[in-house]
């Protein structure tokens, strides 16, 4: 008998009209998607799905990369939690909101975000590879704000006219959805900017398609000016496969300073066992865990949400357990605050 995982792989390489499917393919569609992972009507597990079957401006979108990291036919994988839309995404709550860390007040010029007096956060583009539906920025209004070359102009500009900020983060969507040739476009214009000393980029692009991470890419970031820090976003440690594992230690090896931001979801990570795990795994990757965010309250995210009170006890149960470099700073970001706010 054909291998029925195998035999699903070929559905989507004629779905996805490819001789060969890739690790950087994107799944786009809930059909796809499902039988790729071996849920569909037909097994009992699918009843447990209550789904989104049009999820409106924010579609289902994830790599081949990360998909197969997904256990088959479990509806309650963490993996799959964090990218299949359902029913609850719908629900509309009135302290939810659709820019819920207050972006759009804080942009001087278009595709720059400035609430911290000695940091920016650059826009770079709306592109990304995977749709987390817990996502902060999932309504956040990308076409006014595209990094075309007069608004690249712009915010130079006025990161030379702000001598304070020294230090430019790189966002999006993903930044390192960007070829390397914008990249380096983009690098090069920062680096003329004096007073910048430090460069934080803000990805999952090593988490869910390790591939991205080219020699050349590791070239670019290493040979910057600027003293460079990747702070990739990973929620579980079984998205850690060899090949991301693999992907960080080439770029730790070549002096890039690795962190980790994660977000505290509810039925994905918040047990103590599932966080522990996860900064051990990092650590093997030589990232060290950073911060761990509670949910940014936007609309679509409800059903991720853990109280602050359980999300501290968790945070204690890591101190109890781990070395205190392995246990991430919990914090919330709190419109109008100066910066972060530690809650544990």
């Amino acid at each position: 008998m054909a291998d029925p995982a195998l035999l699903n792989v070929k559905l989507l390489n004629a779905k996805l009209n490819i001789k060969q499917i890739s690790e950087t393919a994107i799944i786009s569609s809930l059909d796809e998607l499902l039988q790729f992972v071996q849920l569909t009507p037909e097994t009992k597990a699918f009843a447990k799905l209550k789904l989104l079957n049009t999820p409106g401006t924010f579609p289902l979108r994830v790599p081949v990369a990360y998909a197969k990291r997904i256990k088959k036919g479990d509806p309650n994988d963490p993996l799959l939690k964090q990218i299949l839309p359902v029913n609850e995404e719908s629900q509309r709550h009135d302290d939810f909101l659709s820019d819920p860390v207050d972006d759009l007040n804080h942009q001087p010029v278009p595709g720059l975000i400035h609430k911290y007096s000695s940091r920016a956060l650059l826009i770079t583009t709306g592109a990304c590879s995977i749709h987390c539906r817990y996502c902060f920025r999932r309504e956040f209004p990308y076409a006014d704000f595209s990094l075309l070359n007069q608004n690249l102009d712009a915010v130079i500009s006025y990161l030379h006219q702000h001598k304070n900020i020294q230090e430019i983060i790189l966002s999006g969507g993903d930044p390192l959805t960007l070829s390397n040739r914008r990249l380096e476009n983009l690098l090069e214009k920062l680096a003329e900017v004096a007073h910048l000393k430090h460069l934080r980029i803000h990805s999952r692009q090593p988490i869910v398609i390790p591939d991205r991470i080219d020699q050349e890419l590791i070239d670019l970031l290493a040979q910057n000016r600027l003293k460079t820090c990747v702070v990739i976003h990973c929620n579980h440690g079984n998205e850690i496969d060899q090949a991301v594992l693999e992907s960080l230690l080439r770029l730790h090896r070549a002096g890039i300073v690795l962190l980790n931001q994660s977000v505290l979801l509810k039925g994905v990570n918040n047990n103590l066992q599932t966080l522990s795990d996860l900064s051990l795994r990092l650590y093997e990757a030589s990232v060290l865990p950073y911060y761990i965010n509670v949910l940014d309250r936007v609309q679509g995210s409800v059903h991720f949400l853990v109280d602050d009170e359980a999300a501290k006890a968790l945070i204690k149960g890591m101190r109890d357990k781990l070395p205190g470099y392995l246990v991430p700073r919990l914090v919330k970001d709190i419109p109008g605050k100066d910066a972060k706010t530690i809650l544990a």
